[in-house]
């Protein structure tokens, strides 16, 4: 089984700029190419470094959240302002966390890896604890000998 942690997180919040998902949940190489254009997108228009310029840390979110029956994706920073663009507050709940972490060439690259080890070995072979729902991210925490690194973080509770 994979290399992974449960912490103890206290609730955050995080600020993000989504986009609606609408590649049939189990077609990867669809919703992989909706979020690349996505981030493409953002980088380009400005958006994420609106949302940079009120972190309150160099962390930068990926969240995947379902919300009204919508599979949204945001690029996001923990902080307590706003931006002018159009924004969700996501709240991430206080409690158990499965925490994979991870490095890779891109921040895509470690989204992708860190997704698939969570919800393709982990959460599955997990006895003790399991997702229930609720927002899960990937956290791009910085840069080290050319390789981007970071966590997956997903809310579980114990079976």
């Amino acid at each position: 089984m994979a290399m992974y942690t449960l912490e103890e997180k206290d609730s955050f919040i995080v600020l993000g700029i989504g986009t609606e998902l609408m590649s049939d949940y189990t077609d990867y190489a669809g919703m992989n190419k909706e979020k690349e254009n996505f981030w493409r997108t953002v980088e380009q228009d400005g958006r994420l470094d609106a949302l940079k310029a009120v972190a309150a840390n160099d962390y930068i979110f990926a969240v995947n959240e379902l919300v009204n029956r919508k599979r949204m994706y945001y690029a996001g920073v923990m902080t307590e302002a706003s931006v002018p663009e159009e924004h969700r507050v996501i709240q991430f709940p206080k409690g158990q966390y499965l925490v994979i972490k991870g490095e890779g060439k891109t921040a895509d690259e470690l989204s992708r890896m860190l997704t698939g080890i969570a919800f393709g070995q982990v959460l599955p072979e997990a006895d003790n604890f399991a997702y229930v729902g609720g927002p899960n991210a990937t956290v791009e925490m910085g840069q080290r000998e050319g390789l981007v690194y970071g966590e997956m973080w997903i809310p579980v509770v114990k079976k």
